[in-house]
């Protein structure tokens, strides 16, 4: 049985509207979670979580160059995706709630929480969301492809039909031993029309835009800096293709993590950076951590 309905909305933002999926929990509506994809991702990143979250309605926009909210005008960067994520909680008359984020998502969400302070009750950040180990001054493009190498070459890739595409993620070292319904689905919406084919919908200007603003720019620095809110980081040891270590190696985080004094972290040793979230597996475990922050947000009085 189903434990929730799905929908979208189009919210109107700055420069147009973003797309929301909506999970609506069936029965009794116990509280309110905002997620937060990643940097070339969108919405359907996060089926997998919602459906263990009884009683939980689960908030989920395509991000500004992103999915369905591809053509949204303006400049991106972690300032504009937090003015985002703020018209969002307008639209939905939500006052206070958990927001999580998952690889970028975790970046916007810090800086949401820095936006709208008193409107963040807890923060979930997966396997993203403090500062990347990375050489400074380097060029956009360049970072780009040292953070996310196959995943930005993709975005300048053209296919003939969706099978062709779908043929691609297939091979995808991270999802070999991964594939799912679900996930074909959240492959098959990332395609959009590009004359007499078809192209990942995320914009590659947007991508290096915001790859650069949440590695160099001061927006992230900024909010960490301010950061009050409880914090969990959850990270996993294998990264984009499934290597080690990951976006974070534990010797840099051993650096990091104590100038974030409300940031408890947890490695996962399961998992890589996709599949801790788009996966049955990892979906799960997601929404446990996940369900544990939002009950003790409401015992604290602070969640609806």
């Amino acid at each position: 049985m189903s434990s929730h309905d799905y929908r979208t909305v189009d919210v109107p933002v700055e420069g147009g509207a973003l797309r929301v999926g909506v999970w609506e929990p069936i029965g009794e509506h116990t509280a309110d979670v905002l997620m937060i994809h990643g940097v070339t991702s969108s919405h359907l990143a996060f089926p997998f979580v919602a459906r263990h979250l009884p009683g939980v309605r689960v908030i989920a926009p395509d991000l500004r160059g992103r999915g369905r909210s591809s053509e949204v005008e303006g400049p991106a960067g972690m300032d504009a995706h937090a003015r985002d994520m703020g018209a969002v909680l307008d639209h939905f008359a939500i006052d206070r709630l958990v927001v999580v984020g998952h690889s970028m998502g975790g970046f916007v969400a810090v800086v949401t929480a820095h936006h709208h302070s008193d409107r963040v009750t807890k923060l979930v950040l997966i396997d993203g969301g403090i500062p990347f180990d990375v050489p400074a001054q380097i060029p956009p493009d360049d970072l780009v492809a040292a953070l996310l190498g196959p995943t930005a070459e993709r975005l300048s890739m053209r296919f003939a039909d969706e099978d062709a595409y779908l043929a691609l993620w297939r091979e995808h070292p991270a999802f070999v031993a991964d594939w799912t319904d679900e996930l074909e689905d959240y492959v098959r919406y990332d395609l959009v029309p590009d004359g007499d084919q078809l192209r990942p919908a995320t914009r590659y200007d947007v991508v290096v835009h915001d790859t650069a603003d949440l590695a160099t720019g001061s927006a992230i620095r900024d909010a960490l800096a301010a950061l009050h809110h409880p914090t969990r980081l959850v990270t996993v040891w294998k990264g984009l293709v499934n290597e080690r270590p990951g976006l974070y190696a534990p010797e840099y985080l051993e650096r990091a993590l104590p100038l974030l004094p409300t940031v408890t972290h947890e490695r996962i040793d399961r998992f890589n950076h996709y599949t801790i979230v788009l996966s049955p597996a990892g979906g799960a475990l997601m929404a446990q951590v996940i369900g544990t922050e939002i009950d003790a947000a409401a015992q604290e009085g602070t969640q609806k």
